[in-house]
């Protein structure tokens, strides 16, 4: 199993999870030797734990189970599913065990204990989230909320991590289109961080940092890369990356599970106008896409605003990063911006 250890001089806790390292890696295959075998594309979904939800692929409800029993068998036409949600292969943490801290000498550690679910976006191979249709990238966000709200039920769970990484240098292992949802039983530090400073900002200024940025890119414009009536997506001010993106809902909600439903074809109109641009502008670099939002088991709050981080990977992190925590962006926000702008336009 799993198993959850805490750094004594930083405080953040760090998953050791050995099973992870049996996972496949198609892009570390050697080429010339035909074409990759999917385990994620229609017929194969033996090959893959049981599904946990299925949306058909015909309109209606999707399903949700325990366990997946009596699927229809795959025909050659194609898939009889448009969205499947399965557990990892090969996960990071595990619902087994228990949440109990344990002293090991001058250390602290737990079980693995979570969740860790791969959202399999399409049956399709080949369609990557900015070429499906907004209708499908709306079910995939729709998806993630549904899940969430569905794994909190489970109070051991204090934090749901949503993200989607992209290519190789991203952390892809296979090509095929798919998400993942991680529920551990503490907030990440990155996003305590995030929470704190917004807490503070608030006790400065008596507003969300979040929502004011909102206001100050919407009104300036230079940064921004996408805007339609719910969201804002904008090259922020102090990118760690170049080519850095985030987007933010204009209505403050510092829960993303708490999204309303009708918000979500905007949301997926913004994010397929984003990676088109990244994918027409810089051919298709691999990116990490990131949904930080507040602890699941902890109410709403005025401080802090749930929002998406899209980091191109452009270039290494190296030596000064790592031992400084600062970052150096060789693309000013301001020329993302411009470059991004001046590629194919889309509709948002």
């Amino acid at each position: 199993m799993p198993e959850i250890r805490k750094d004594p001089v930083f405080g953040r806790w760090v998953i050791i999870a050995s099973k992870r390292s049996l996972r496949p890696n198609q892009f570390r295959e050697k080429a010339g030797k035909g074409a990759h075998h999917c385990p994620f594309c229609p017929g194969n979904e033996a090959e893959t734990p049981p599904s946990i939800y299925t949306l058909p692929a015909e309109n209606g409800e999707g399903t949700e189970a325990q366990r997946h029993k009596g699927a229809k068998a795959q025909t050659s036409k194609g898939a009889n599913w448009r969205l499947r949600v399965v557990r990892n292969k090969y996960p990071a943490l595990e619902p087994e065990g228990d949440t109990i801290n344990r002293v090991d000498g001058i250390y602290d550690r737990m079980d693995g204990t979570g969740f860790h679910e791969v959202v399999i976006e399409t049956p399709v191979h080949s369609r990557q989230m900015e070429d499906m249709e907004v209708s499908g990238i709306t079910d995939v966000l729709n998806t993630y909320t549904r899940r969430m709200n569905e794994i909190k039920k489970d109070g051991r769970i204090k934090y749901v991590m949503v993200f989607r990484n992209y290519g190789a240098s991203a952390g892809a292992s296979l090509p095929h289109p798919h998400s993942q949802i991680i529920a551990m039983p503490m907030a990440p530090i990155r996003v305590v961080q995030e929470i704190t400073g917004s807490e503070d900002y608030r006790r400065d200024r008596g507003s969300c940092v979040f929502c004011d940025i909102v206001r100050e890119e919407g009104g300036c414009k230079k940064r921004v890369v996408g805007e339609n009536e719910n969201f804002l997506a904008v090259a922020p001010y102090a990118s760690r990356f170049s080519f850095e993106l985030w987007i933010l809902p204009k209505k403050h909600l510092s829960h993303f599970e708490n999204a309303e439903a009708a918000f979500m074809p905007d949301l997926a109109g913004i994010i397929k106008g984003v990676l088109g641009k990244l994918k027409h502008s810089l051919a298709g670099p691999s990116y990490n896409l990131i949904v930080h939002t507040m602890p699941v088991q902890e109410p709403e709050v005025p401080h802090y605003h749930w929002h998406v981080e899209i980091m191109p990977k452009m270039s290494m992190v190296a030596g000064f990063e790592w031992g400084t925590g600062f970052y150096i962006n060789t693309v000013s926000p301001e020329d993302a911006a411009k470059i991004l702008n001046a590629g194919k336009k889309y509709k948002f």
